[in-house]
């Protein structure tokens, strides 16, 4: 039987150390929230391979869809000889997305490409060359998008000159002081001080910022930057690669706040575990690009749309919205219960299913534990938990379950974690009250 230390050593020989690992555990099989390494062990998964499998792994209908599917068509290149499944979904998409205006959606392969390009497609749609960002987001590993990524390491220290006329202002924090005014502010101010509206082409943003430690936009920065779009001309890009297809509780979490953006970016639990992404926005703004602009080999592959389609299908049909807000209030509520007892746990956020913890010391805002962060994970791990982290400060913990999880897993889950937080940080005393 092939170890999991062997896989590890042929892993460090083989593949460069800029490609991290989690975890030294090597997947064998999955079923749902459960994986089941090469070692027979089995693990309760609160990642799913960072918000791809909201549907969980292996679910029956997109099994049955891709058996299907590989019986009739693998490729053939919708630019050459096109196919259905592209267009239906493509249609499920744009009735889906937030707004009345009348949508298109092009496919794509991953959500790096994705943002590549809605950030294409709005330059030619106005003409214009300069994005505004924000710092804490990430948007991709492609040279674009860790340009417009707001956090320095690992995605940009060494990397040479990032893509001209990107800028990038504070999001808002409430739990770190930064606030709606002080965001719409710093946009001011870099109208003032270095780039002219009427040069900007896109705003880009996270409904709920994915790596950057889970802090979910106010609507009333999502208001606001709507209606400051409209002033100048600019599109509005709402990045719902991680927050999207029902991981706050909404299809996209900028539904929260009841604007219509002009370009939404969608990629990782589209398809299930096969990787597809997409653009989906006002179809005055994409059909900007001349015939021949837009496109890619492998975008929207056959296997990844009829796997789209299974997906959308499981959520209707599970009702995976309001299992998303289940989900969400229970871990919430168990995880403001372990802050009682941990100081060590400053602040726990929740947007549906989109469920984090920010670990500092001292009770302090200030002051980011990304050590403590390194060691809850490990200390998960070897439970039998997968977890991740995240944060421009590497010390929040995120939790990514799968929204078809049972309750009993769930429940587990949320005992090993909180095994797992006595272990690295120590049982605190309760504090009296009254």
């Amino acid at each position: 039987m092939t170890s999991n230390a062997e896989l590890h050593a042929r892993r460090q020989a083989a593949v460069p150390r800029g490609v991290s690992n989690s975890l030294s555990v090597y997947a064998e099989r999955a079923a749902n929230a459960e994986i089941w390494d090469v070692e027979g062990r089995r693990y309760i998964d609160f990642a799913s391979g960072i918000s791809v499998l909201n549907t969980g792994h292996v679910h029956p209908k997109v099994q049955a869809a891709l058996q299907a599917q590989i019986q009739k068509l693998t490729h053939a290149c919708f630019q050459v000889t096109p196919y259905e499944s592209y267009i239906a979904l493509a249609e499920q998409l744009n009735a889906l997305a937030p707004g009345a205006t009348p949508k298109k959606t092009i496919f794509l392969t991953t959500g790096a490409e994705a943002v590549e390009n809605a950030i294409k497609i709005a330059r030619y749609h106005t003409k214009r060359s300069a994005v505004i960002a924000f710092a804490g987001g990430f948007h991709g590993r492609t040279l674009a998008c860790t340009s417009l990524t707001g956090k320095v390491q690992p995605y940009k220290a060494g990397f040479g000159p990032m893509v001209p006329e990107i800028y990038h202002v504070p999001y808002p924090m409430p739990y770190h002081g930064v606030t709606v005014d002080d965001s719409m502010d710093a946009l001011e101010q870099l109208f003032k001080a270095d780039v002219d509206p009427a040069r900007v082409a896109a705003i880009i943003i996270e409904p709920v910022q994915g790596e950057g430690g889970f802090y979910a936009a106010p609507a009333e920065l999502m208001r606001r930057l709507r209606a400051l779009c409209d002033t100048h001309g600019i599109v509005f890009i709402a990045d719902e690669i991680q927050s999207g297809f029902g991981r706050t509780g909404r299809m996209f979490a900028i539904e929260h706040s009841g604007i219509e953006p002009d370009l939404i970016t969608i990629a990782k639990s589209v398809a299930g575990g096969v990787p597809l992404s997409a653009v989906t926005g006002k179809a005055e703004i994409m059909d900007a690009p001349v015939p021949g602009g837009l496109g890619g080999t492998y975008a929207g592959s056959p296997l990844g749309c009829a796997a789209g389609l299974a997906v959308l299908e499981v959520m209707r049909e599970e009702q995976l919205l309001k299992r998303s807000q289940e989900i969400g209030r229970f871990m919430s509520s168990r995880l403001k219960g372990l802050q009682v007892r941990f100081p060590c746990i400053g602040e726990v956020r929740a947007l549906g299913a989109m469920v984090a913890i920010e670990l500092v010391k001292n009770a302090r805002a200030d002051q980011p534990d990304a050590e403590l962060t390194k060691a809850l994970v490990q200390a998960a791990g070897r439970r039998g938990l997968v977890i991740l982290s995240c944060g421009t400060y590497g010390n929040v913990i995120r939790f990514l379950a799968p929204l078809t999880i049972p309750d009993a897993l769930l429940k587990e889950g949320c005992n090993l974690f909180e095994q797992a937080l006595e272990e690295v940080a120590g049982t605190m005393p309760v504090k009296a009250t009254g």
